[in-house]
C-alpha cells in the first residue's frame, strides 16, 4: 500500500503575522480526494537554559489560545533565512536576557504533524551570561528557575502541558545535560 498523498492543488485561506492556512486537495490511492487544511509556520527554535546547580531558566506567560499561563522554555519562530542556532540565541536573549557561546542541538520534532508542518529545534544553552531580558513588545514574561526534578514534578502533574516543554523536560531526564 502506498501512503503517499499527491498534491492536487493548494489554496492560501489565510495570510497572517504568524503562520499562514492552506487549503490543499490531495489524491489518495486508489484515486479519492481529500481535503486538508494545513498551518504552514517558518519553524522555530527552543531552548533549554541550564544555569547550574540543576536549574534552568523558564518563562512565564500568558497564552491566548488556551486562556492560561504556562510556564515554558524559551522559544520563538525562525525569522526569514534564520538558522535554527541563531534563533535559539536570539530567543535566549529577548525572552531571558541570557547569552550563551555553548549551544547544543538536542533534538528537532514536527510538535502537530497532523495539521501544521511546524518543525521545532530543541537546543541546550550551558555558561550562559546573565543579562537583562528584552521581549517583543507583544509579549509580557516573567522569568522563573526550576530544577530538572521540580519540572518533573509539575509535567506529571499536568501543571506542564505545553508540548515543546514537556518533550524538553523528559530528553533531559533520560539524557541529562
Amino acid at each position: 500500500m502506498d501512503l503517499t498523498e499527491i498534491l492536487k492543488s493548494s489554496r492560501l485561506v489565510y495570510d497572517g503575522k504568524l503562520l499562514q492556512v492552506h487549503r490543499d486537495v490531495v489524491s489518495l490511492e486508489g484515486g479519492n480526494e481529500e481535503i486538508r487544511e494545513v498551518l504552514r509556520h517558518p519553524g522555530a527554535s527552543v531552548v533549554a537554559p541550564y544555569l547550574g546547580d540543576g536549574r534552568f531558566a523558564l518563562v512565564r506567560q500568558y497564552r491566548h489560545a488556551i486562556g492560561r499561563e504556562t510556564l515554558e522554555f524559551p522559544a520563538g519562530r525562525l525569522d526569514p533565512g534564520e538558522a535554527p542556532l541563531d534563533c535559539a540565541r536570539r530567543e535566549l536573549a529577548e525572552e531571558t536576557g541570557y547569552r550563551t557561546g555553548q549551544l547544543r542541538h538536542l533534538f528537532s520534532t514536527h510538535p502537530a504533524p497532523g495539521y501544521t508542518d511546524e518543525l521545532l529545534h530543541v537546543f541546550l544553552a550551558q555558561d550562559l551570561i546573565a543579562g537583562p531580558n528584552h521581549p517583543d513588545g507583544d509579549e509580557q514574561i516573567l522569568v522563573e528557575e526550576r530544577t530538572l526534578d521540580q519540572l518533573l514534578t509539575q509535567f506529571l502533574e499536568g501543571k506542564i502541558t505545553d508540548a515543546k516543554t514537556a518533550m524538553t523536560i523528559l530528553y533531559l531526564k533520560m539524557f541529562g545535560t
